[in-house]
């Protein structure tokens, strides 16, 4: 890949879509004392990047294939909505394989997308038994299996992100921090290879979200390493396994130059974006913006900082889960097990315990612990984390038996 082919990918590109975006945050310059620039790639007409890299692979097809070659992809998200709507665009025939398990809207979109040129397949509960489908079909059928980041041309595709910065900034301006997200590596090979030369080596910073560190823990041990288990709550970036030509474009960067963001921490950004910006972010999204908070501060004072913003693909049936996590990330609601003597007057000297921003958010009588106790379910939400270390005092104080459970995830899974 060169910075001329990339270059020659935006130009066939524009005529699918414009530009996307780069935009001076003033609420986030403000809090870092810096000019943070996000790169909206959720305002593509799928609302995510991958329409670049799907774009890019077909064009480099669609003109010498037969005009019954059939395409086919594997895919529960942003890389089937691209898919699709690239299909639509050559008017070629193109293959989705989806998990049984997949979210009516997702599925929904995807059809929306690609219309009469897409056939959408339900396969398998987890992604692995879909792709193994996909992967059969595509041989059966002698069509092209179209990956979502592993692949030359899906890398020269997402690089066109970074020649659009590039092009943005005002003039004389370049970035000292550019963030941007991975999950399987595509888009963070492609802009580190267009930005080689432009942006010093030490300036890219990578972000992944905790439950996933594919990139980080491959850096590690100097070799692709697939990760037992991953966290699925950010499902744009919970890759068990970094692409290999991928990890190959990437070795060269120290794996402290990977930021951990915490899910939970995630949401915080989420809430906040959506709050104070009214930008609808899905969590893969958030991660660039939420790795700031984890940086030196000396790190970004002053400093131009380009965030990718990766995709907007967020179903709203989740909020209550994501503003959950938030509040719990910011030390504002927690989750007790307590344990109340079985007498009059009991709860309301419980209740005269509390603050004047406590408040009741849960409330659940789990079961007799002995005969004159009984253990109570409950969880505070309050206006200041500083709050509740005066609420525990008060508990000490009052001689109650409590055990806070907000950070114990088994526990949590089970009754919260």
């Amino acid at each position: 890949m060169t910075p001329q082919e990339v270059e020659t990918a935006l130009e066939a590109m524009r005529g699918l879509f414009p530009e996307t975006p780069l935009q001076l945050n003033d609420h986030l310059s403000a809090r870092y004392g810096a000019n943070i620039y996000l790169k909206r790639e959720d305002l593509t007409p799928v609302r995510s990047y991958k329409i670049r890299g799907a774009f890019n692979f077909l064009r480099k097809i669609v003109g010498d294939s037969p005009a019954n070659t059939t395409f086919v992809c594997a895919s529960a998200g942003n890389h089937a909505q691209g898919f699709a709507f690239v299909c639509r665009h050559f008017g070629v025939q193109g293959v989705v394989f989806m998990p049984v398990t997949t979210p009516q809207q997702k599925i929904d979109k995807t059809r929306t997308f690609g219309g009469e040129f897409i056939t959408i397949r339900l396969f398998g509960d987890i992604f692995d038994q879909c792709y193994a489908a996909a992967r059969e079909h595509v041989e059966a059928i002698g069509g092209y299996m179209v990956p979502p980041f592993d692949h030359a041309d899906i890398i020269e595709g997402q690089a066109t992100v970074a020649a659009e910065v590039i092009q943005q900034l005002p003039e004389g301006v370049t970035p000292d921090l550019v963030v941007m997200p991975v999950g399987g590596g595509g888009l963070s090979s492609g802009m580190t290879g267009y930005l080689a030369g432009r942006v010093a080596q030490d300036s890219m910073v990578f972000c992944e979200p905790a439950g996933a560190p594919s990139l980080r823990r491959s850096l590690e041990a100097g070799a692709v390493v697939t990760l037992p288990k991953v966290d699925n709550f950010v499902d744009g970036a919970a890759v068990a396994r970094i692409g290999d030509q991928n990890f190959a474009a990437l070795r060269h960067f120290a794996a402290e130059q990977v930021v951990i963001v915490p899910e939970n921490a995630i949401c915080v950004t989420m809430t906040e974006m959506l709050n104070v910006e009214g930008v609808v972010l899905e969590p893969a999204g958030a991660l660039s913006i939420a790795a700031l908070d984890l940086l030196p501060p000396e790190r970004l004072a002053g400093k131009t900082v380009v965030a990718v913003v990766s995709g907007g693909n967020f179903d709203f049936d989740r909020l209550p889960d994501v503003k959950e996590r938030a509040m719990r990330h910011a030390g504002l609601k927690k989750y007790f097990i307590l344990r109340l003597p079985q007498r009059p007057g009991a709860l309301r000297d419980f209740l005269n315990l509390l603050g004047p921003e406590d408040d009741i958010a849960r409330f659940e009588y789990l079961k007799k612990s002995a005969r004159n106790f009984g253990s109570i379910l409950i969880g505070i939400e309050t206006g200041k984390r500083e709050n509740f270390a005066e609420l525990f005092a008060r508990f000490d104080q009052a001689g109650l038996g409590f055990e806070d459970i907000t950070e114990n995830e088994i526990l949590a899974n089970l009754i919260i």
